[in-house]
């Protein structure tokens, strides 16, 4: 019988079985065979550890307990886990606990990241490890980077982590960590299905419970905490979105975000820097004013030009020796120890630029509101064709309208409901402005006309008011305050529409859903992980300091405490999800067409428009990456239906993240490759290169306070006003005294110059946290390596037509290049770099 079983064992395995005879076969099935034993063997891993270049006392001394009690057993304990389960248990396959060797050792070393070792015995059946199981005994956090397994015959099995651990007196449970093998959930090893659940569910709240910064929970939640009524009436606010409000965190107490969401060291030194300025710019100027007069205004150009030539403290007059007597803080009142750079503001760049996103091509004269005639008058412009016949270059109105000539700034409809509220606060004059541009030959657009209208209902007897360029020295400076509130109304809109809500308020819930229904293994999570960095902390500083009551945006732009409501407005009027990848948005505004022959499906209306051109170009890179990443793991539409957490991360996304406009029929259809591939590119176009065009410009273009006011504070007088004698007398004076006064500027200046910063560990597109291992799937690593030699392809075109004097809206006299679509940059205010995601 021994002779026979052990050719028959061969035999069953192969085809061929059907020939052996079956009494043979049912002889064999009743014999024992005794069954191998395994055999154990020892694999190490190498865990990489990132340490704090910076700790507190505190810190320290919880490190050096942690050394000690390291040796006695309170210590880093890994327990791996295989993609196979055991026949007999039903449960995934497990390695003996190992704890991490050396911490003891090398809990004083100095360097950036340091590697530990921990080693474990398994059985020779044990398969290939799918996760890995840490808990953490001692007293403190530490940042888990990476976990690389040697020793297994399929090669060194990598964990990316990038996760801070928890102490288990804060966290009980095990943190469990996935290989870097991207799994679909219906591709699910066996041993890793229940984990793949248990994680999923350990990260999605409730609604429920008081939330830990140590906590990694993600959550949904209304922005109704941005008025604090307890403070004062002047500080209610709406609540948007809900009938109850949360109790207000105040600073310095932090906003809740998960723990892994907060900024990383180099990323919060750069905002502590930004914070140091902004003390600086912000106290001082306060000193001034309080002494003087409150909010006082620049006596004359000169005053303005002092903050960038001879920094806040030299103009104020302040010496050391009054500073060492004021009651400042501590990083403050050692002023006189810093550099005279960071006392002063760096020149920005002077020149303006029309806005990009917000320009349309007019295609009706005169233009025509959609608001309710009934509530807001009527509708039509005041604009007729004799104010702009004579600079359209012999054209009738209806010749540049059909030769596509005739452009708008619009941003009538989003002020007008609220000017009678704004126009009634301390110290803001607003109008809702209508600005066209002429499209010369030269491919430049010039401004022909500025309408500025008031409500119909207000003291002036004249709502709608045209301004045309000047031709004498009164109309000159009647043109300049008419574009200076064009320019406050454009700040306003591109602060709380285009900035905050098209980018950061909107791609919240995605991210947020993104972590509560997909795991880290599913690939699409791992395609958008890199885009989603930061996003949530920076919102809830803006929370905090910029949008709240009496915030930034309230105290430094038009709208004031109005401000969120405009955005607010904005969303529910005209946000459409379908209209905000780049090729949609530009032939929504008329800025394109359709044209199946050009490169990338539409062809341009001003050639030389460098923010299309350079943003096509990445448009189409992010789409060609994303689609080749797709197909690899949706060959087919009905894999995208049946992947349950797809589904549910975009069903969450927009029925609770986008509740209010959950029904809209535009919203596109989660069931084919292609929108799949729409849905993903539009997000990760919002999150980098949109946003890149959008912010990191703010300082550079925006600084200077005369080229671009965030607010104006008189409105333009009329010969029958009573102000328009002393306007005639010095012109000069009354437009200075319509701009922000010195505290408002040096508050706005200290802002938008660190939100133009980029972080010294800033992520630009094409680049990747551990790029050779961020994924197990080499085909797409591959996919990836030629995404961002695109990239640098693409940056390099940038630069060459940055050179090219034919381009007359990026090169020539006086003319700044266009880099804020450039990919790449160094730290701080570069005006050019397009980070991976939203993180400032």
């Amino acid at each position: 019988k021994r002779r026979v079983l052990v050719p028959l064992r061969k035999v069953v395995k192969q085809p061929v079985v059907a020939a052996v005879s079956e009494d043979l076969v049912k002889a064999v099935s009743i014999v024992s065979v005794p069954a191998e034993k395994a055999e154990k063997f020892k694999v190490r891993a190498v865990v990489t550890v990132k340490n704090k270049n910076k700790e507190e006392f505190k810190d320290k001394i919880v490190k050096h307990l942690d050394a000690f009690t390291d040796k006695i057993g309170r210590n880093i304990v890994l327990q791996l886990v295989s993609t196979e389960v055991d026949p007999k248990t039903k449960a995934p396959k497990r390695s003996n606990e190992a704890v991490l060797k050396d911490w003891s050792k090398k809990s004083n070393v100095k360097a950036e990241r340091v590697n530990y070792i921990a080693e474990f015995m398994v059985n020779s059946n044990f398969g290939v490890p799918g996760a890995i199981t840490v808990s953490n005994k001692h007293q403190m956090e530490f940042f888990l980077e990476t976990i690389t397994i040697e020793g297994f015959a399929c090669g060194p099995v990598h964990f990316p982590c990038n996760s801070w651990v928890q102490s288990s007196k804060d966290h009980s449970g095990k943190r469990i960590f996935f290989i870097n093998k991207p799994y679909l959930p219906n591709e699910t090893p066996g041993g890793l299905r229940s984990l793949r659940e248990k994680e999923l569910k350990e990260i999605r709240g409730d609604g429920t419970g008081v939330r830990k910064l140590s906590d990694r929970i993600y959550d949904f939640d209304v922005y109704n905490d941005l008025g604090n009524p307890d403070k004062g009436i002047d500080l209610a606010r709406p609540k948007l979105g809900d009938l109850h409000a949360e109790s207000r965190v105040e600073k310095p107490l932090p906003m809740y975000v998960p723990r892994d969401e907060q900024f990383e060291e180099s990323k919060q030194d750069t905002f502590s820097a930004g914070r140091l300025k902004g003390v600086l710019h912000n106290l001082i100027p306060s000193l001034k004013a309080s002494i003087s007069a409150n909010n006082h205004e620049f006596k004359g150009f000169s005053d303005i030009e002092n903050l960038y030539s001879e920094g806040v403290l030299l103009k104020l007059g302040l010496q050391n020796e009054l500073l060492k007597k004021l009651p400042l803080p501590k990083v403050v009142s050692n002023i006189h120890e810093y550099n005279r750079g960071i006392i002063k503001y760096d020149t920005p760049k002077i020149l303006s630029r029309i806005n990009p996103v917000s320009i349309e091509r007019l295609t009706v004269f005169p233009p025509v509101s959609k608001l309710d005639p009934e509530i807001y008058g009527p509708q039509e412009s005041a604009l007729k064709e004799e104010h702009i016949l004579g600079y359209l270059d012999g054209m009738t109105v209806q010749q540049a309208l059909e030769e596509n000539k005739l452009f708008i700034l619009d941003h009538h409809d989003a002020y007008l409901p609220f000017l009678d509220r704004i126009n009634a606060l301390d110290g803001r004059k607003a109008y809702a402005t209508r600005t066209i541009f002429f499209l010369t030959y030269l491919g430049t657009l010039k401004p022909v006309a500025i309408e500025l209208s008031l409500p119909p209902s207000g003291p002036s007897s004249r709502s709608k008011r045209i301004v045309t360029p000047a031709v004498d020295a009164t109309t000159n400076w009647m043109w300049q305050l008419a574009k200076a509130h064009v320019c406050s109304n454009d700040a306003g809109v591109h602060q709380l529409v285009n900035h905050w809500l098209r980018t950061h308020a909107s791609l919240e819930p995605f991210i947020i859903a993104a972590h509560r229904q997909m795991s880290a293994m599913h690939p699409i999570f791992k395609l958008l992980d890199p885009h989603m960095r930061y996003t949530l902390e920076i919102n809830a500083l803006a929370r905090q300091s910029l949008i709240n009551a009496d915030g930034v945006i309230e105290s430094c732009f038009t709208p004031g405490r109005y401000a969120m409501e405009i955005s607010a407005a904005a969303y529910k009027s005209s946000w459409r999800f379908d209209m905000e990848s780049l090729p949609a948005d530009l032939i929504r505004r008329g800025m394109a067409v359709p044209d199946p022959t050009q490169p990338h499906g539409l062809k341009l209306l001003i050639e030389d428009y460098p923010y299309a051109t350079d943003g096509l170009q990445i448009w189409a890179a992010i789409e060609n990456w994303v689609r080749t990443y797709v197909n690899r793991y949706y060959p087919n539409s009905s894999q995208i239906c049946n992947d349950r957490e797809l589904q549910a991360w975009y069903y969450e996304s927009v029925n609770v993240g986008h509740s209010d406009l959950s029904q809209e029929s535009w919203w596109p259809t989660l069931d084919n490759v292609d929108n799949l591939v729409s849905v993903l590119t539009t997000l990760i176009w919002l999150a980098s290169a949109q946003h890149a065009a959008l912010n990191f410009g703010q300082y550079p273009y925006g600084g200077y306070v005369p080229n671009r006011p965030p607010l104006m504070r008189r409105l333009i007088p009329d010969e029958n006003d009573p102000e328009y004698a002393i306007f005639l007398a010095d012109p000069q004076k009354y437009f200075l005294s319509a701009l922000p006064g010195v505290l408002q500027s040096t508050k706005f200046m200290a802002v938008v110059d660190t939100l133009s910063t980029h972080s010294p560990d800033e992520e630009y597109l094409g680049e990747r946290t551990q790029p050779s291992i961020w994924t197990g799937d080499t085909e797409i690593v591959d996919a990836f390596y030629e995404f961002s030699a695109e990239i640098r392809r693409i940056e390099k075109e940038i630069d060459r037509k940055n050179l090219d004097t034919s381009l007359r809206n990026r090169c020539g006299a006086g003319v700044l290049p266009y880099e804020l679509l450039a990919p790449s940059s160094g730290p701080g205010v570069t005006c050019r770099g397009v980070p991976n995601s939203v993180s400032i």
